[in-house]
């Protein structure tokens, strides 16, 4: 159950880095009782409602896998991880460009990831 949980708390991390690069702190100051659910809006306060729900549960998810993997794996893995999700969202969402070296170097990623989870004692 630990690897479950470091897996969706890399994916809860992948969310919570687009939470950060969509916040925009400056817009804060336009926002009014008045005006805080307007659909215009929810773009300025959204993020920072996924900034703390994915930081929170992100942290939580870790924190539970760590008790049966140890530190050094599971951050290692936690952090290869996001850095795939995060890939991926970016060139199927944000259209961003991929070349073969990249492909290249998650693959040895991947590799990794199943090379420390073969030898991690549960």
């Amino acid at each position: 159950m630990s690897w479950i949980y470091l897996i969706i708390a890399a994916a809860l991390e992948a969310c919570w880095m687009f939470s950060l690069k969509f916040l925009a702190l400056e817009k804060f100051k336009t926002l009014s009782l008045a005006n805080f659910f307007e659909v215009t809006e929810i773009k300025i306060w959204l993020p920072l409602a996924g900034y703390i729900f994915f930081g929170a549960t992100n942290t939580y998810l870790f924190a539970l896998a760590m008790k049966n993997i140890p530190t050094a794996i599971a951050f290692t893995v936690w952090t290869a991880v996001s850095i795939l999700f995060i890939k991926i969202v970016e060139v199927n969402f944000f259209n961003q460009k991929i070349s073969f070296l990249e492909i290249f170097f998650l693959i040895v990623i991947v590799f990794g990831i199943i090379g420390l989870k073969m030898v991690a004692k549960n």
